[in-house]
């Protein structure tokens, strides 16, 4: 179950336009409207990367499309695991027969 957030979305995203707009430091803005500095400086980062303002981060598009691949990679490993797992099983079924 979700963490309930702490502050409103829309507080955050004032915060945000005005950090962004105004050129203060993101703790000052953050003071002024009484949010963590922390909770304001990620979603700075986060916006200047959505705008292409930081091409050393990814954007929420690129973010998602990871956590999406990270995902499906889990479950074909596991999948692969099973096989694996199956392979053998069925190979030392048939050695058992052959033997007999």
């Amino acid at each position: 179950m979700p963490r309930a957030r702490k502050y409103p979305e829309e507080l955050i995203e004032r915060g945000v336009r005005l950090a962004l707009e105004s050129g203060r430091p993101v703790a000052a803005v953050a003071r002024d409207l009484g949010v963590g500095h922390e909770v304001l400086r990620k979603r700075v980062r986060q916006a200047e990367a959505d705008g292409g303002l930081r091409p050393d981060l990814p954007s929420s598009e690129e973010r998602e499309e990871i956590k999406k691949l990270r995902k499906e990679n889990h479950e074909l490993r596991r999948a692969n695991e099973i096989l694996k797992a199956a392979s053998v099983f069925f190979a030392t079924e048939l050695d058992a027969d052959r033997t007999r």
